[in-house]
């Protein structure tokens, strides 16, 4: 199957994109040096084209009580202007994905990951009774991300949000300005039209904003300390142990939310292992599936990589969970020495543990 292309394909390729296949699209991958995106995204501001993300649109008169059944977060916080951080669970409490629900004037919508679009849109269908759900492959998505995110994005579109809380939004016409983001940074993510989105990335670049690609945005998430479904958790992985407890909604107690039983099963028994991080400044790079070994037995590296902003590796790792203190991580034969932490790594640009 051909990839698809978001409508900011061909600005990518105008400034030099190197070009990937990912999640059945065609992203960028860098425009020539991932370490320098990443350095920006810290310092000034960069921006993504996060088009190929899975935007649905749920109304209806039965929407409240689809979200209640499939959202195991609080779905009565996205009122129209509020955004909510969740994940959708199976039966047995493994995530199919993690997904922001966002309040609107007409109902809700919801974004979800790539990889996931197919899935995601058939398990609401069978869910949703008669709920209109709508797939929007006519909008587009831009993420503006960094320190000076929210000056720039001012400066491109005489739009100014920054007095708009964390996790809030805003409906400019046909645009949605969330401020939400991937990077641990501050600044927003706009839902808009394909055509729009190609003038809003020229205002933007005009405004002094520099493109990042899918590798930049991967060690900034990381940093973060923030999931990626697919490899920090999937339909085998719960929330519990993957570090997303605090996103679940238990009350009301009478809500039986898909997988709330199993949920609250492990609860109560407390998951054998966990994810936490990991910090390696030994020689060395972290990645996914390596064996770490502890105190209190074996896990696995789930995410990992060579951390820009500290100089060093970094992971995200499914451990034992009384594990703690010094551990090993086995590279290519050798055990190389590391600590175990909790996450994230670094916020505004700054190492924030100990």
């Amino acid at each position: 199957m051909t990839p698809r292309r978001t409508p900011l394909h061909d600005e990518h390729v105008a400034a030099g994109a190197r070009m990937t296949a990912f999640a059945g699209w065609t992203m960028p991958l860098h425009y020539g040096s991932q370490i320098a995106e990443h350095h920006q995204v810290r310092r000034a501001a960069g921006m993504f084209d996060v088009s190929h993300m899975a935007i649905i649109d749920l109304g209806g008169a039965d929407a409240p009580a689809l979200l209640a059944r499939v959202f195991a977060g609080d779905p009565g916080k996205a009122t129209c202007g509020r955004a909510v951080y969740g994940v959708l669970l199976n039966k047995d409490a493994g995530v199919i994905d993690d997904v922001i629900l966002y309040g609107r004037r007409a109902g809700y919508r919801l974004v979800a990951n790539a990889a996931n679009r197919t899935r995601v849109l058939d398990w609401l269908r069978a869910s949703g009774g008669n709920t209109e759900i709508r797939e929007r492959a006519d909008l587009a998505m831009i993420a503006v991300q960094g320190p000076n995110a929210l000056h720039a994005f001012a400066k491109a579109t005489a739009e100014d949000v920054r007095g708009v809380a964390s996790f809030a939004t805003v409906e400019l016409g046909e645009w949605l300005v969330a401020r939400t983001g991937y990077t641990g940074e501050d600044g927003v993510e706009v839902l808009l039209g394909g055509d729009e989105a190609r003038k809003l990335w020229r205002c933007l670049l005009a405004a002094g904003v520099v493109p990042a690609g899918l590798a930049a945005r991967d060690t900034l998430r990381l940093e973060a300390g923030l999931n990626l479904h697919g490899q920090d958790m999937d339909e085998s992985t719960t929330p519990l142990e993957a570090n997303l407890g605090w996103s679940i909604a238990w009350e009301p107690p009478q809500r039986d939310f898909v997988g709330r039983a199993a949920l609250a099963r492990q609860r109560a028994a407390k998951p054998a292992q966990v994810q936490k991080g990991i910090a390696m400044e030994a020689k060395g790079v972290l990645r996914h599936g390596q064996v770490v070994v502890t105190e209190r037995g074996e896990g696995v590296v789930t995410s990992g990589s060579f951390s820009p902003t500290l100089g060093y590796s970094i992971a995200l790792a499914r451990l034992p969970r009384a594990a703690r203190g010094d551990c090993q991580v086995r590279l290519r034969g050798r055990e190389a020495p590391a600590r175990i932490i909790k996450p994230p790594f670094v916020r505004r640009g700054k190492r924030i543990y100990t």
